[in-house]
């Protein structure tokens, strides 16, 4: 189907070198870019503030798990489904209303009076991410062209994107000491605020003429899958997953998901095309991506345990090792591009993960010496640049070679990769810590797992996005 975009913007790249982008370009991804950060900001700005958050609002200590499955559920449940809206009926109206709703939702949680009023801007929030986060990926896609002007943008918004999770980190602790916890939803607020004036004079419109019919069925199967699949995971995170709820939702995500696949492959208009998930650069740059965000998450998270409890880190100090770590990050996205146009995206993306598992083997030397902070942070810092750069390879990959009216479907894909591979890591692998007698016996044995999986992908994604006449294969999985 062919796309009509009334507000063209094209990118001023030279042919060779660092692509020079114009100040039009510059101000669409400084919009595009600070949407991002600030639904990256939401994952973890709040974590460090429930402690406070649940006496004041009167929440229990087991209802605080809603604090963050209210936001993962729509935000993971419908990225698909608001991908492909965004590519029918427009993706600057998608991001504009997602961006809206987002900054009304934050003030909503800033200001809330109990717990369901919480609640209730935390569920609003993660809807409006899933309508940001895909929509404004496909804008810019499709705004800059395939080549070192798309890596250099897509470097930038990875960046920001892990950036993003750090500073909320650190920012969460700062703001709660100093001004409370509503300060850290005021903080959204604030960049909502910030973005939306300037997003409807810079951004373009898309839109299909024929509008065709919206894939109903697929649309209620894959969000009920999505929906049922990691309200299972972020359970288990807190419960294990002996729970009746966790059994019974896991079981009913996978059914459901199987079911969008049958529904898929009968469908005039399918919500997603299976032809292209069995695109090569699809396929495996999504596993790719789906194994460095979880394995990343579960390093963090044991870490974070590790630093407090045995090494006796305040939260603050702890927040520093992530601060390192986040610096560093930014460093690994200023170069992440220059690397894939050297190497191309898929040895990029492999050697990525080689470097992120490698790098976490070397955490396996912690010990209960106060000396281990400095392997702590120099190990995990240098594995935070490595997946880094995976995160920004495979989105190059993976939305290289789509066509501009499938750009919103290739990156709700990536989305949602991103989002599930964030919540499914800690309850896989992170329980094996929290459950453990001995807590350093856990962490090593969890640091263990995650770099053998790491490592075994990085073999993975290289044999299976290998090149052939010096092309990155995109030929349909099981071609010959």
């Amino acid at each position: 189907m062919a796309i009509e975009t009334t507000t063209p913007t094209t990118p001023s790249t030279p042919p060779l070198g660092t692509p020079r982008l114009s100040r039009r370009d510059k101000l669409v991804l400084f919009v595009l870019c600070a949407a991002q950060f600030m639904v990256a900001l939401d994952f973890s700005v709040l974590n460090v503030a429930l402690p406070v958050l649940g006496p004041d609002l009167g929440m229990s200590t087991s209802g605080l798990q809603w604090a963050v499955t209210a936001f993962a559920l729509p935000s993971g449940g419908f990225l698909l489904l608001f991908g492909r809206i965004g590519d029918l009926y427009g993706r600057r109206r998608l991001f504009l209303t997602g961006l809206a709703l987002f900054g009304a939702a934050s003030l909503l949680a800033t200001f809330a009076w109990d717990p369901a009023s919480f609640l209730a801007g935390r569920a609003l929030q993660g809807l409006g991410a899933a309508a940001i986060v895909p929509t404004g990926m496909s804008l810019l896609t499709t705004t800059f062209p395939e080549g070192p002007a798309r890596d250099r943008a897509l470097g930038i918004s990875g960046t920001l994107l892990s950036l993003g999770f750090t500073v909320g980190m650190v920012a969460g602790g700062v703001l709660t000491d100093a001004l409370g916890w509503r300060s850290t939803m005021g903080l959204l607020s604030l960049f909502a605020l910030i973005v939306l004036p300037l997003a409807p004079a810079l951004l373009p419109e898309s839109r299909t003429p024929d509008r065709p019919r919206l894939d109903i069925p697929g649309a209620i199967t894959v969000t009920g899958g999505l929906l049922a699949l990691i309200y299972a995971l972020s359970t288990a995170a807190d419960r294990g997953f002996g729970g009746a709820d966790v059994i019974v939702t896991l079981v009913a995500g996978v059914l459901l998901l199987a079911a969008f696949v049958a529904v898929e492959s009968r469908s005039s208009a399918p919500l997603v095309s299976l032809p292209m998930l069995r695109r090569r650069t699809v396929a495996w740059g999504n596993i790719g991506g789906l194994v460095t965000f979880s394995m990343m998450s579960t390093v963090v998270f044991v870490l974070t345990l590790y630093l407090q409890e045995v090494l006796d880190l305040s939260a603050f100090e702890t927040g520093l090792v992530f601060g390192v770590q986040g610096v560093l990050s930014a460093v690994a996205g200023t170069y992440a591009p220059k690397v894939i146009g050297q190497l191309g995206a898929r040895r990029t993306l492999a050697l990525s993960l080689a470097g992120q598992g490698a790098l976490v083997a070397a955490l396996l030397g912690l010990n209960a010496h106060t000396w281990s902070v400095w392997l702590a942070t120099t190990a995990v810092s240098l594995a935070s640049m490595c997946h880094l750069g995976a995160i920004i390879s495979y989105g190059v990959t993976v939305t290289s070679g789509v066509p501009d009216e499938e750009q919103g479907l290739a990156t709700g894909l990536v989305t949602s990769t991103q989002q599930i591979g964030l919540t499914v890591g800690i309850p896989l692998l992170g329980v094996l810590a929290t459950t453990a007698d001995d807590l350093m016996s856990g962490v090593h044995t969890v640091l263990a797992i995650d770099s053998v999986i790491v490592l075994v992908a990085a073999a993975l994604v290289a044999l299976g996005l290998r090149v052939r006449s010096g092309t990155v294969e995109a030929e349909p999985l099981g071609a010959r």
